[in-house]
């Protein structure tokens, strides 16, 4: 069962009177979608395109797209411990062995500070903080005796653009990953704009927002991703292919916990960063939607994902998809 939602960090130290910024509820993070059309295939050139529908309003900072082409892994064995569960295998979501690999490592992470209204500032934390994530997931997957990580391709964006998951920006959506292309996409004044007017100060919601679009990318790779995906292609009714978007979308929030909390010497979590982020995530839940529109969770849950992946650590705590359907709604 998925814990009680966290005001602080275990150690840290006693929020000090009341909070002193401003705050507004953030844009609601927009998940993943299923195409809304076949997707094509790999070309000659190996090529993937995915296929994003379009969203309304600002409801949204992440987009994950998907297509249905073959695995990018060569043909896997059995399963067996030490080896490659078959990509989209029902396996790989439950049983995987990124699961068996405990927490991640620290790696040193060295952010620099955001400055408001500052492009050229943002850019540089994101670049940073995408290194150490690349370094982070690329010896946990060592770890866990996957085949080689191979870290995603950065666009950092500020003018508009197209990805073979749809262009960009859409409204409301500040950041998103591409499995067609394996590339993390941000843009460097929407991830301020769609975070409620949070202040570029508190550093860890911000970090939390990629480092929940990286986890879609750590979830691709192990071939999770793909699972999900087939499960709500396959799906009769809406309501079940919500909740498996839920469990895509909050197990993205449980790894980003995992890696904020092993970097939580050189990315400092304290408590009023640790506050902000949960505040951010409890935020962006989606119990206003109808029951049958539920496609990331209420706020409780998508913070206590969040705090899970942190005071747990180990990644075995990230497995949304034994959870019961009560800890993903």
């Amino acid at each position: 069962m998925v814990g009680p939602y966290r005001r602080r960090p275990p150690d840290g130290p006693e929020p000090q009177g009341p909070p002193s910024r401003l705050w507004r509820r953030p844009a609601r993070d927009l998940g993943y979608l299923p195409p809304r059309r076949p997707p094509r295939r790999r070309s000659a050139a190996g090529t993937v395109v995915g296929v994003l529908g379009g969203v309304a309003g600002l409801c949204a900072v992440a987009i994950v797209g998907y297509s249905l082409a073959g695995p990018k892994r060569p043909a896997p064995g059995t399963g067996a411990p030490g080896e490659f569960p078959r990509p989209g295998s029902r396996q790989a979501a439950f049983a995987g062995p990124l699961y068996r690999s405990g927490a991640l490592d620290p790696v040193g992470c060295e952010l620099s500070k955001i400055r408001e209204h500052d492009e050229d500032s943002m850019r540089v934390f994101l670049d940073r903080l995408a290194d150490c994530l690349d370094e982070a997931w690329r010896r946990q997957f060592a770890k866990a005796a996957l085949p080689s990580f191979t870290a995603p391709h950065r666009v950092f964006w500020s003018v508009s653009g197209s990805s073979p998951c749809g262009s960009y920006p859409a409204p409301g959506a500040a950041a998103f990953y591409c499995p067609a292309n394996d590339t993390l996409y941000v843009g460097l004044d929407d991830i301020v704009e769609t975070a409620g007017g949070e202040p570029v100060s508190h550093y860890g919601v911000y970090a939390r927002v990629i480092a929940h679009e990286y986890g879609h990318h750590v979830q691709e790779d192990a071939g999770i991703l793909e699972y999900g995906h087939g499960l709500m292609t396959a799906a009769a009714a809406a309501a079940a292919s919500h909740e498996v978007s839920r469990r895509i979308e909050l197990q993205a929030q449980c790894l980003a916990g995992a890696f904020l909390s092993a970097q939580r010497d050189s990315i400092p979590m304290t408590s009023e960063q640790y506050d902000a982020v949960l505040d951010d995530a409890r935020a962006r839940g989606d119990e206003d939607e109808p029951a049958d529109e539920r496609d990331h969770g209420s706020g409780t849950h998508y913070a206590d994902w969040v705090a899970r992946g942190y005071t747990q650590r180990v990644l075995s705590a990230c497995n949304t998809w034994t959870a019961a359907p009560s800890d993903v709604w």
